[in-house]
């Protein structure tokens, strides 16, 4: 099945399975620094032995009830308890496997259900720390379907490890231990050979069936992946009319996971019916000697009744078997994914002993930088910019130009290929990723909103932030009336990444938050596109405002916005060309006046 190693890091990495699983999900059973869990683990253990005892002695009282109402009990102590009091014990034996059953599942329950929150946890706390390159290239649908059953499985496993595969072991070994101490070798011959019959067929059958199910699982990924993305582009589908071609490809996806399911199902069909016929085979011929032996004297019809009792008591647990092996299996194949993901190494990791980025005037530098997404195609070619403390810096340029980039490697979403970026004379390769965000605003061009609350998405910019502060921000950021004049108010839903709001709302809450952050530097990508003229005038003015005694570097395709900025610099092909005033520039001629005069023109025109 395919694995999620986009990084070429680890294109190489082999995929996680069989034994390498159990050895992942084994601390989690047995954890060093959680005595608690190992004494659990220990309870569940002995009432797991205990109902297995008092079921391996069912049958035994199930024997003496038979003879007793038959006749043939000849123990003087039998015929005193007689066949009501044996028969009360036996129930009495079924009452306590049971019993010791949901002890045993009681005593589990909080391991099982710690191990799945920390699994989950740690999952989730670790996409977020892969790095940007693995983002842009995974799919959300097919990420969120390997996690979900990652996690499942990681339950399965635990419970039934613990509580299938051992105790059934253990329960055979008593049954065979009475079958050969109470009716001898052939008897027990018969069993074994039938359980190791039984045994190679289900491995052999389901090893084939695994392969299936991987087929059905990757098709289930594939058309759960579209699906999210189709809807995530609702508003690209309906600009386009392609929901019939949508609807089409979701189904050809579909259509590849009935195939696979549908060899899934049958195969189940023929691995039931084998290990119904092997199973049947081998009771059959027991209760055969043993109706022999009730007929030549050798046995009682107690004995015959004891022996059917044990292949029942065989049978259902073989049959639990192999569904139980099927699923380990299976949640084998689904945790395999899950660690191979958990394996995925970020690009951009903090170095050991990092130390925390300490902002005094916010001097930035970018000193020779190079970088590119792929290491055939520069984006950047050797840039080297200073950006003094408290100054404001537009870095402008045609499309393809490197300038969002810039952002991005300031940000640390990537690494620089060469060269270094330095904040106050430190490389932020050295300081920790969490001190060099919280160090750094952004307002991106395109804003994007949890699908919770006004108020949610403008207190995101700082933890605890009061209703006065938020509030205070919002009328900064000109979306306080707004905000008022909704039914709601603040507590307004904004639906999925914000389309309950047009794109200017958007970006004034987007640089609401960042305004409640308030960071020393201040990163601002388009960060006024989506307003109109007189909004963006305003808030122009406002993010003026914000940005004395900070160090700003602005984004900019629109000139007009930039141009009362303490400097400019041109990029062309990831190359400064140019860079002073907005007036020195005009005045050069060079790169910057053509692309001014060319708004110009565009803004005349329009």
């Amino acid at each position: 099945m395919r694995r999620l190693q986009t990084t070429d890091a680890n294109l190489n990495n082999q995929p996680i399975e069989g034994w390498n699983v159990i050895r992942r999900v084994a601390p989690y059973l047995w954890p060093e620094d959680k005595p608690w869990v190992k004494r659990r683990v220990v309870l569940a253990m002995v009432a797991l032995f205990a109902s297995k005892l008092v079921a391996v002695v069912g049958p035994m009282l199930y024997k003496l009830v038979v003879d007793a109402l038959s006749g043939e009990a000849g123990d003087a102590m039998l015929l005193a308890l007689g066949a009501v009091g044996l028969t009360v014990a036996y129930g009495m034996a079924r009452l306590m496997t049971n019993g010791f059953q949901q002890l045993r599942d009681v005593i589990f329950a909080k391991v099982g259900q710690g191990a799945l929150r920390q699994l989950a946890l740690e999952t989730f706390t670790h996409i977020h720390r892969l790095s940007m390159r693995y983002h842009i290239t995974r799919k959300t649908g097919g990420l969120s379907r390997i996690i979900e059953r990652g996690v499942k499985g990681v339950d399965f496993l635990l419970r039934f490890l613990l509580f299938s595969i051992g105790p059934l072991i253990l329960e055979l070994l008593m049954i065979a231990v009475i079958l050969l101490w109470h009716f001898g070798f052939s008897y027990l011959g018969v069993v074994a050979v039938t359980i190791a019959i039984y045994i190679w067929f289900t491995f052999k059958v389901t090893e084939w069936r695994v392969r299936i199910r991987k087929e059905m699982n990757e098709q289930d990924t594939d058309a759960n992946q579209k699906a999210i993305d189709s809807l995530l582009n609702f508003e690209t589908v309906k600009y386009f009319g392609a929901e019939a071609r949508e609807a089409g490809r979701y189904d050809g996806a579909m259509a590849l996971y009935e195939k696979a399911a549908l060899k899934t199902a049958y195969t189940l069909g023929f691995l039931n019916f084998g290990q119904a016929f092997v199973i049947t085979t081998g009771l059959v011929l027991v209760m055969v000697m043993a109706a022999l032996g009730v007929q030549d004297g050798t046995l009682t019809t107690g004995d015959f009744v004891m022996i059917n009792a044990y292949m029942i008591q065989i049978t259902m647990p073989l049959n639990f078997l192999g569904s139980v092996y099927r699923e380990i299996r299976q949640a084998m194949v689904d945790m395999g994914e899950m660690f191979d993901l958990l394996e995925q190494p970020p690009d951009v990791a903090d170095k050991k002993g990092a130390k925390v980025l300490n902002v005094k005037s916010g001097e930035v530098v970018f000193d020779t930088v190079s970088f590119g997404y792929d290491a055939e195609r520069a984006i950047l070619k050797g840039v080297s910019l200073t950006v003094s403390g408290g100054e404001t810096v537009a870095i402008v340029g045609s499309s393809g130009s490197g300038k969002s980039t810039i952002g991005r490697l300031l940000f640390r979403f990537y690494d620089v290929s060469g060269g270094a970026i330095r904040i106050d004379d430190q490389d932020i390769r050295d300081v920790t990723q969490d001190s060099l965000h919280d160090a750094i605003g952004v307002v991106p061009q395109d804003t994007v909103l949890f699908n919770d609350t006004i108020r949610y998405n403008i207190a995101y910019g700082r933890d605890g932030a009061s209703e006065d502060e938020i509030i205070a921000v919002a009328k900064a950021a000109k979306i306080h009336d707004f905000i008022m004049g909704l039914p709601e108010g603040y507590d307004t839903q904004v639906g999925e990444r914000g389309l309950k709001l047009s794109g200017g709302e958007k970006q004034r809450v987007g640089i609401a938050r960042t305004l409640l952050k308030n960071p020393p530097i201040l990163l601002l990508d388009e960060a006024t596109s989506a307003l109109d003229t007189d909004t963006e005038r305003d808030i122009q003015s406002e993010l003026k405002a914000m940005g004395k005694g900070r160090t700003v570097l602005t984004i900019a395709h629109r000139l007009s916005t930039i141009a009362d900025a303490d400097r400019i610099v041109v990029l062309e092909k990831g190359e400064i060309v140019e860079q002073g005033t907005h007036e020195a520039l005009l005045a050069r001629a060079g790169r910057y006046a053509q692309l001014w005069a060319r708004q110009q023109a565009e803004e005349q025109a329009a």
